[in-house]
């Protein structure tokens, strides 16, 4: 079963790239007793592990067909907005945490309970992480592996500048006053602007006994003040050169060839604890990963374990069964887990964890030691997220950043926008 490899990786960097499996091959075909669509975001490297598993799916189970496509940035979300509105969900899907509550709740996701363990295996996982993508008392999708929030850096810069590597107790104005020196020494921006991301301004929250989404009741955590404090840090970096400017900011679209660390624009990323793998392949410095910085020395740090991604099954789907089969043997076959490592997150299954474990390469290795590291410093895992919250992120605190950012509007008059729009965003 051959993969055209360069049709590939030119439609990944841009649209959708569409792939069946099967076809032009020197095998003989299987008959289609089951073709399903599978759909995720990601990158190329993401990409060619998918489709290397759905290979060896299909290796091992004839008269399946998977097609595969991947989409880049926000350009998932919108085709995912489609296929609702055509009642034409692939068949299988990738969320995460903080929008697995919202399409389950809309209608897009399949429940998998009935599946549960004939065709979908996850008992190894234990009933704990089932509850991470669990809604409702149904089970919505299933975990592709555990991380956590996280910074990144590039070592070799924080050398060159003579600076100590961060550790897992850096505060926020310690991380303030190293952004502006690696600014300053590097010839980059220390970081990102991240009063853009919602998970590090959750984690901000979190720290003071808040959080993004409201525990006992829907709608927000926070106050306009919270929100005016976290904009107020942000804005005073910038403007001392220690995160990237606006209009490289802007360019981020929640992916890893867009964000500032990727592109080479700042010395230090936040992002999720399993995409440093994918950071290191476009990075030629040596990354190190450590914790998001915490309000005070011993105080909570605001991070929490979380399944990384998510497969779902189509709310759509003709072939629901055929579906789960094949996630249970994406996240529980030692085959497939060697394939896919820990880019996903580090494996749910421990007989697939102690699989991969020997063939990991350092960087991989780092993520497993940070999971790790981790066991004694998450909080509780926060309830689901309500209804809207994706649009809270992409059509109302991002937009509100940039805004900010490019001085068009005042920390104050932001945090008065943010709670306003919020509360007409969450639904429920």
């Amino acid at each position: 079963m051959q993969v055209n490899r360069r049709s590939f990786l030119m439609g990944s960097a841009g649209a959708a790239a569409g792939l069946a499996f099967g076809a032009g091959s020197a095998i003989p075909a299987f008959a289609e007793d089951a073709q399903l669509r599978a759909m995720w975001w990601g990158s190329n490297d993401r990409a060619k592990r998918t489709l290397d598993v759905a290979k060896l799916y299909q290796s091992k189970t004839p008269g399946v067909t998977i097609v595969g496509e991947s989409l880049s940035g926000d350009g998932y979300w919108t085709k995912l907005a489609t296929q609702m509105a055509g009642r034409s969900i692939a068949d299988i899907f990738q969320l995460e945490p903080g929008t697995i509550s919202d399409y389950s709740k809309r209608g897009a996701c399949l429940p998998l309970d009935e599946f549960v363990p004939s065709a979908l295996d996850v008992q190894s996982f234990g009933a704990d992480m089932l509850k991470l993508t669990t809604i409702d008392g149904k089970l919505y999708g299933v975990g592709l592996g555990l991380n956590s929030f996280s910074m990144f850096f590039d070592t070799v810069e924080f050398e060159k500048a003579g600076i100590p590597l961060p550790t897992p107790d850096l505060t926020w104005d310690e991380y303030a006053k190293l952004a502006v020196e690696l600014a300053k020494s590097s010839g980059k921006s220390g970081g990102p602007y991240a009063a853009r991301y919602a998970y590090v301004f959750d984690a901000w929250l979190r720290q003071r006994g808040k959080s993004l989404f409201a525990r006992e009741s829907v709608g927000l955590g926070f106050t306009a003040d919270d929100a005016r404090e976290w904009f107020d840090y942000w804005e005073k970096l910038r403007k001392a050169g220690g995160t990237v400017a606006a209009d490289v900011q802007t360019l981020d679209q929640n992916t890893i060839d867009t964000n500032a660390l990727g592109l080479g624009k700042s010395v230090i990323g936040m992002a999720y604890s399993n995409q440093m793998i994918g950071y290191q392949l476009i990075i030629k410095n040596k990354l190190g990963i450590t914790m998001l910085p915490r309000e005070k020395k011993g105080g909570p740090s605001g991070h929490y374990y979380r399944p990384a991604l998510i497969w779902s099954v189509g709310a759509t789907t003709k072939q629901g069964e055929a579906a789960a089969k094949f996630i249970s043997f994406f996240v529980n076959d030692p085959e497939a887990g060697k394939i896919l490592g820990v880019e996903r997150g580090v494996p749910m299954s421990p007989t697939v964890r102690e699989a991969i474990l020997p063939q990991l390469n350092p960087t991989e290795q780092e993520t497993v030691k940070y999971v790790n590291m981790l066991k004694d410093q998450v909080g509780e895992y926060p309830p689901p997220v309500p209804m809207g919250a994706t649009q809270f992120d992409q059509r109302v605190l991002r937009p509100i950043c940039d805004e900010l950012a490019f001085e068009r509007v005042s920390p104050a008059d932001a945090a008065t926008r943010l709670i306003e729009e919020g509360k007409a965003t969450i639904k429920g």
